[in-house]
């Protein structure tokens, strides 16, 4: 690792811990290159496990983050869809000590731990060795109140967690969120959401509580956390890479040179997610389907690229990877076919790109929900992660062609609202905007 000795006495060192995943660590190491952007005299020690060290060690970064590297909680060939359950437990149960251990290494004193609030025991480490802690949450204010109320339901009603339709009145969230969320409960690994439920318990032992949010996204879900906590609750911002975007480095690959090729507007960005999938069945539905709608599409589907090249034609390019966010500002896109992480939602809005909500897992439910009935700047190719209906290859032929219509009344209008959520995320990470004044505040606090 990089030697500490030549950093000045004064510097700010703050460590970073993110839930080894990749839809928390790449949010987590966005927002560390926003603090490091805005302050030269701090630096940043980044906590992966061995596993994610050889993923992103390479990786760019600014002179003042470094990469520190504890033992891995589980083999990496283990970790599966099927057995998360047991990874999630160990994040929980086997990282505390070696992450205290390599504290104990670090050769500057720790000014601020920023721990993701699924690492449940960040806290306890700042308090025992009285460093604040600024815990990040990486889905939506939003969800993060539903599983909050929850929380303190089971508390006070001594109810267990399979017990949530209880559960009817949560500030800030509509009825039809709480009704999701008592069938995310029912349906997911109990142990998970206990596990889950303590982490979120913890919360109030924090110094910070940060969201990768809008203010403006969910005024009234931040005002009422910010009414619930006694410590500053901070929307900083979408943890996107949008600083990447500035840097005028832009490698030519050759799906940017197809997009090049393409008409303003006229192609469906396709990806849905790096963890779960869907049937084979509804996959293939899928494939039927843009194979007859007549849209131009580019779909990263990574561990299935070579099944899907032999099926979709020339309408689509199908790739492994792509540097999303350049994509979705790419002129060509018209649309994003997304499974409703709340990043790729992000970078959508980031963008101005309309999204057809097609969700797959826990708060992917409530995502959707936003993006069709809050926000309006898409519609849904499914309503919930519930719906066991397959849907058909007409159906999604259907949808398509009406979602990518831009003369059509429906079709101007989800890009009109996509468009002016874009203006509002834009403003608030500009100057004097709330995240930016919030990302401010935060370092002047720390």
């Amino acid at each position: 690792m990089e030697s500490t000795n030549a950093q000045p006495a004064t510097v700010c060192h703050v460590v970073a811990m993110p839930f080894p995943g990749r839809g928390h660590i790449n949010p987590m190491m966005n927002l560390c290159k926003l603090l490091a952007s805005k302050r030269k005299d701090i630096l940043i020690t980044f906590v992966v496990t061995e596993e994610w060290l050889g993923f992103i060690g390479s990786d760019p970064k600014p002179d003042n983050i470094r990469f520190e590297a504890i033992p891995n909680v589980i083999p990496p060939e283990r970790l599966k869809a099927a057995n998360f359950p047991d990874f999630y437990e160990a994040v929980m149960t086997k990282m505390e000590v070696p992450f205290e251990q390599l504290l104990d290494r670090l050769e500057l004193p720790v000014t601020a731990i920023i721990g993701d609030i699924e690492v449940r025991w960040g806290t306890c480490v700042g308090n025992r060795r009285n460093i604040p802690v600024a815990l990040v949450w990486t889905m939506s204010a939003s969800v993060f109140s539903m599983f909050h109320h929850f929380d303190l339901h089971i508390k006070h009603s001594h109810a267990k967690v399979n017990l949530i339709e209880q559960v009817d009145n949560i500030p800030g969230i509509s009825s039809s969120d709480v009704a999701e969320l008592q069938t995310i409960c029912h349906r997911d690994n109990e142990r998970v959401l206990e596990l889950a439920l303590d982490c979120i318990s913890r919360v109030p032992n924090a110094q910070y509580l940060l969201f990768t949010s809008v203010y403006e996204f969910e005024p009234q879900v931040f005002d009422s956390l910010s009414a619930t906590f006694s410590f500053p609750v901070y929307p900083i911002g979408p943890a996107i890479p949008y600083l990447e975007l500035k840097d005028g480095s832009c490698k030519t690959s050759n799906y940017l040179q197809w997009l090049d090729s393409q008409q303003v507007g006229s192609v469906l960005y396709i990806s849905l997610g790096s963890f779960l999938s869907v049937s084979k069945t509804q996959m293939d539905e899928i494939i039927a389907g843009l194979q007859i709608c007549g849209v131009r599409y580019l779909w990263v589907a990574r561990g299935e690229v070579s099944r899907l090249k032999d099926c979709c034609g020339d309408m689509g390019l199908v790739i492994p990877w792509c540097d999303q966010l350049k994509v979705l500002c790419h002129p060509s896109i018209g649309g994003f076919w997304t499974h409703c992480g709340w990043n790729s939602i992000l970078e959508a809005v980031f963008a101005g790109v309309p999204m057809l909500a097609f969700p797959l897992f826990l708060d992917q439910d409530t995502n959707s929900r936003q993006i069709a009935e809050d926000w309006k700047n898409g519609s849904r190719v499914k309503s919930t992660v519930r719906a066991e209906k397959l849907v058909t290859g007409e159906d999604i032929a259907q949808l398509v062609r009406r979602f990518m219509d831009v003369e059509s009344n429906e079709g101007k209008e989800i890009r009109r609202r996509a468009r002016e959520l874009q203006d509002k995320c834009l403003v608030a990470i500009s100057e004097g905007g709330s995240s930016a004044a919030n990302l401010d505040a935060f370092l002047d606090s720390i």
